[in-house]
């Protein structure tokens, strides 16, 4: 009689949202790797249509109340797409600065707080903070630096309310900017010691080769405009995303789970940034990375962490750069100086977590007639399926607890945000 090995997870820890785990193995057949989100549907595209499309950003912020700024972001820009509007400089370097202060944010959060308990075998990083109170301490700094950047520049640290088509509604001022400058600087020395210590970390030695995307651009690292590439050869722009990527329902999750037509399932969020545009990264994210040992390309997704910590020291660096050179010669706009016109739009930003679509169609009053919407955990959770898939195997070898956090580890490395990807229901 075969021998079977089961794993079931009811209830993932340190993730946003909910979903269970469910492993089973029998002899040498992988029968079941699952990732159930039972966090029932939210329905955003539904009671998004009909609303004005100067409104799709604010409603689509509230998606998520982690990368609250991609979804606005990617919101604006596709409905400036479909009414021909072309943002300015100013506008695009402040939404660009709003978005790597999310990043900052984010990052510090899935870096220290969730994903680092797992190597020190604590529950959480609570438990933590008597035996590493510095480390503790910074995370929570840097934390606090995107999330006080976000509220100067946004109007608010969660949902901020200054973003709207083609501006902002508040300018920062030049004491602003300097203000910002410091804090970031105040924080990139931990950002760079803390590349060194996730590379210290014991990374599980796993490898599945799979199809990595993200947004690109030749002179600069992409996260807010670009094409979407891969390391299988896909080069797009946002507007042929429907062309390329589709996706599927299952009967056991209410996330669906996307596919590159004709291939498979694909990884998106930092791993994939870092890959595919490592030469665009800051000089000293470059060198921190080079340091660490990662060499592009890598297909450990556990290596995700490392990614994570690599982008931190970027973002605060690329975000430095941009206050720098911004020019401040456009003054605030109202929400609703724009012409109102039939059109589509398109756009894709780089969440935290990885690429995020948008599509909205408004007829001639500006109304919504139709909404897509595409979140990182969306694009990822059939490739977090095909991971477990080719990790079960190794896990005979581990005690059940350590079979159990390894499964766990693999999850959380992606860092999904399971509220994100549960918007939308189809019914018939």
């Amino acid at each position: 009689m075969s021998e079977v090995m089961e794993i079931r997870v009811d209830y993932v820890a340190r993730v946003e949202g909910q979903a269970e785990i469910l492993v089973k193995v029998v002899g040498d057949r992988v029968e079941e790797a699952k990732l159930a989100v039972f966090e029932p549907p939210r329905f955003f595209e539904a009671f998004m249509v009909g609303r004005k499309c100067g409104e799709a950003h604010e409603i689509a912020s509230r998606i998520c109340g982690i990368c609250h700024v991609p979804h606005q972001v990617a919101a604006l820009e596709a409905v400036e797409d479909g009414l021909g509007i072309e943002p300015d400089e100013q506008t695009r370097a402040l939404r660009k600065l709003l978005n790597y202060a999310n990043h900052i944010s984010s990052h510090a959060l899935s870096v220290y707080f969730l994903s680092v308990p797992d190597y020190f075998g604590k529950p959480d990083v609570i438990s933590m903070a008597s035996e590493h109170p510095d480390l503790v301490r910074n995370a929570i700094r840097l934390k606090k630096v995107g999330d006080d950047i976000t509220e100067r520049f946004g109007g608010r640290a969660i949902h901020p309310v200054t973003l709207v088509v083609n501006g902002f509604t508040r300018i920062p001022t030049k004491a602003d900017l300097e203000w910002a400058k410091k804090e970031l600087l105040n924080v990139k020395g931990f950002a760079m010691e803390g590349v060194d210590f996730i590379a210290g970390l014991d990374v599980p030695d796993f490898e599945r080769k799979c199809e990595h995307i993200a947004l690109s651009q030749p002179d600069q690292y992409a996260i807010n405009e670009g094409r979407l590439i891969s390391t299988e050869g896909l080069d797009i722009p946002p507007r042929e995303y429907r062309d390329h990527i589709e996706e599927t329902h299952t009967d056991y999750s209410w996330t669906k789970r996307s596919i590159v037509r004709g291939r498979d399932s694909f990884l998106v969020g930092p791993l994939a940034r870092v890959n595919l545009n490592f030469d665009r990264l800051s000089d000293d994210a470059k060198e921190a990375a080079r340091r660490s040992g990662f060499k592009p390309p890598v297909f450990n997704p556990f290596m995700a962490v490392l990614a994570r910590a690599i982008e931190l020291v970027n973002a605060i660096d690329d975000s430095v750069s941009i206050i720098e050179n911004l020019k401040l010669d456009k003054g605030p706009v109202r929400e609703d100086s724009f012409e109102v016109k039939a059109g589509e739009g398109f756009a894709i930003v780089e969440a935290p977590r990885g690429i995020l679509y948008h599509n909205y169609a408004f007829d001639a009053r500006g109304i919504i007639q139709k909404a897509d919407v595409v979140t990182p955990t969306a694009h990822n959770s059939r490739n977090i399926e095909r991971d477990l898939e080719a990790l079960a195997p190794k896990l005979r070898d581990l005690s059940p607890e350590e079979a159990v956090l390894m499964c766990e580890m693999l999850v959380r490395a992606y860092d999904p945000c399971i509220s994100c990807s549960v918007h939308l229901l189809n019914a018939k």
